[in-house]
C-alpha cells in the first residue's frame, strides 16, 4: 500500500527562499538547462496541493499563479488524478490520427457545450496555447479565402514563428528570432487606464485603421484576447469587443477569440467573451483545460474547421488520451465545485483591498480584472509613467516571504494574480496580506 503523507494546509518557511537544496539544483539546472529557459522563483517544488507548493527544502508557498493560470482547479485535484491514473493503466497514446478514442471525442463534446453560442460547432485538439491560436489562423484563412490576419498593441499570443508574428511585444518574446510570417496587421486595441477612450471610440479608432490600411475584404481573421494576459491584463472598455464582433460579421472575416489564459471559469464565467455576450467564430483554448496536463483546442463554427480538408489539421501529440482525462476530470472539478462562482469570489474580496492600497500608497495607477485574473499597475506617484523597477522589487519580496506572484505588461509594471479558484479563503486573505507588506515594505526604502 502506498502512504502519502498529509498535505500542508499553511504557509510555512523553513529556510531562506531560495533555500540550500534548491540553490544546489539550481547549479546542476545551469550546466545542463538552456540559458533561454527563464523561471520566475527558482524555488523546486516536489509536491504541490490546492493552492500551496512545497519545495525541496520543505518550505511551503502559496500559489498566486497557477502555474500562469494552468491549474485553475487546484494542484493535483483528485477527479484531474483520479482519471489520468485510470487512462494511464489502460493506454497512454495510440495517436488519434492513427487509431481514435472515446476521451477525444468527448473533450470536443465538452467545448462544444461550453464555449459561448448554441450553433453548431466542431474542434480540433493540440498541445498548447500557440499551436490552438496558430491553427485557428490556418482555419481561418482557409475558410475565407483571405490572408489578412489582424492584432492588437499589448497583444501575446504564442511563441511559435506565425504566433511571435501575431505578439506584440519584442523583448523577450521576439527579438532576434525573425523574420516572421508575413500578412500579420497590428492596430490599437483598448486600455482605459492609458487611452481614456469609451469601447465604442476605441473600436473606431482600430476598425479605421482596418479598413484603410488592410480593407475590409481582405482580412482572413480579427484575433483578440477578451483581457490581455502578458500584455499586462489589460481589460478593454465596454463594447470594445462587441463592436469588432459586429464588424466581423458584417464583412465575412472570422472573429478570433483567444481564450487560452481567460477561459475555464478563471474570469468568473467559463469564457471571458461571455461577459459581453460576444459570441467569436472560433475559440482558442488551453492553460486550465486539464489541470496541468498539455492540451489544447480550437472550438467554433462548423463550417470553418469542416472547411478545411482531412488531414490538414492534428499533430502527434494533439488530444493525447491521458491529457484529454485530465481535462475530462478538470471540466468535472470546475463543474461540481462552481469554480465560475469562486472565481467571482477571489475577485470580490482582493479588489476592494487592492484599490484600498493604491489609494494608501499612491504607487498603483490602476486596479483592474474580473473574477479571478487580477491587476495592480505600478506608476510613479501622480503620473500614468511605468514603475518596472518597483513592480519587481514587490514579487521579490513577496517570493521571499512565501507568496508566489507574477509579473507581466508591455512596461514590465503589472503585478497579476491568478490563485487556483478553489484557493480557500484564509490562503486568500493571507497572501493579501503578504502582498499588502511587501508593498508598504518597498515603498518606504
Amino acid at each position: 500500500m502506498t502512504v502519502t503523507a498529509p498535505a500542508p494546509k499553511h504557509r510555512r518557511l523553513r529556510t531562506e527562499i531560495p533555500g540550500p537544496a534548491s540553490r544546489a539544483l539550481q547549479e546542476r539546472r545551469a550546466a545542463t538547462v538552456a540559458a533561454g529557459v527563464s523561471s520566475v522563483l527558482p524555488v523546486y517544488v516536489t509536491s504541490a496541493s490546492g493552492g500551496l507548493l512545497t519545495d525541496a527544502d520543505g518550505n511551503t508557498l502559496i500559489d498566486f499563479g497557477s502555474g500562469i493560470a494552468v491549474t485553475n482547479v487546484g494542484h493535483s485535484a483528485p477527479a484531474v488524478v483520479d482519471r489520468v491514473r485510470k487512462q494511464a493503466c489502460w493506454f497512454t497514446h495510440t495517436c488519434f490520427m492513427v487509431t481514435p478514442y472515446e476521451g477525444y471525442v468527448e473533450v470536443c463534446e465538452a467545448l462544444g457545450e461550453l464555449t459561448p453560442g448554441t450553433h453548431e460547432k466542431r474542434s480540433v485538439l493540440f498541445n498548447s496555447g500557440a499551436e490552438a491560436v496558430e491553427n485557428a489562423v490556418k482555419i481561418a484563412r482557409v475558410a475565407t479565402g483571405r490572408q489578412a490576419v489582424v492584432v492588437f498593441d499589448h497583444a501575446y499570443h504564442g511563441r511559435t514563428n506565425l504566433t511571435m508574428a501575431l505578439t506584440a511585444k519584442s523583448v523577450p518574446y521576439k527579438h532576434g528570432f525573425g523574420p516572421f510570417a508575413p500578412e500579420v496587421y497590428r492596430v490599437p486595441g483598448s486600455y482605459p487606464f492609458r487611452d481614456g477612450l469609451t469601447g465604442e471610440q476605441a473600436a473606431a479608432a482600430a476598425l479605421e485603421k482596418i479598413e484603410k490600411q488592410i480593407g475590409g475584404d481582405q482580412v482572413a481573421a480579427v484575433v483578440i484576447e477578451p483581457i490581455q494576459g502578458e500584455g499586462g491584463f489589460v481589460e478593454p472598455a465596454p463594447g470594445f469587443l462587441p463592436a469588432l464582433s459586429r464588424w466581423c460579421a458584417e464583412h465575412g472575416a472570422v472573429f478570433v477569440a483567444d481564450e487560452v489564459q481567460t477561459g475555464f471559469c478563471r474570469t468568473g464565467d467559463w469564457f471571458a467573451s461571455s461577459h459581453e455576450d460576444v459570441v467569436p467564430d472560433l475559440v482558442a483554448t488551453a492553460k486550465g483545460i486539464a489541470g496541468g496536463l498539455p492540451l489544447a483546442a480550437v472550438t467554433g463554427r462548423a463550417e470553418l474547421l469542416d472547411a478545411v480538408p482531412a488531414g490538414g489539421l492534428g499533430g502527434t501529440y494533439g488530444g493525447n488520451p491521458v491529457a484529454c482525462a485530465a481535462a475530462l476530470g478538470s471540466i468535472e472539478t470546475m463543474r461540481g465545485e462552481n469554480l465560475a462562482s469562486s472565481a467571482r469570489r477571489i475577485g470580490e474580496a482582493v479588489l476592494p483591498r487592492l484599490r484600498a492600497l493604491a489609494a494608501e500608497t499612491g504607487v498603483i495607477g490602476d486596479v483592474r480584472g474580473r473574477g479571478a485574473m487580477l491587476a495592480a499597475e505600478f506608476v510613479r506617484p501622480g503620473t500614468t509613467e511605468p514603475d518596472a523597477e518597483l513592480t519587481a522589487r514587490v514579487a521579490k519580496a513577496c517570493h521571499a516571504l512565501g507568496v508566489v506572484v507574477l509579473t507581466c505588461g508591455t512596461y514590465g509594471n503589472v503585478v497579476r494574480l491568478l490563485p487556483p479558484l478553489s484557493l480557500s479563503g484564509e490562503l486568500l486573505d493571507e497572501g493579501l496580506s503578504v502582498l499588502e507588506h511587501a508593498v508598504r515594505q518597498e515603498i518606504s526604502r
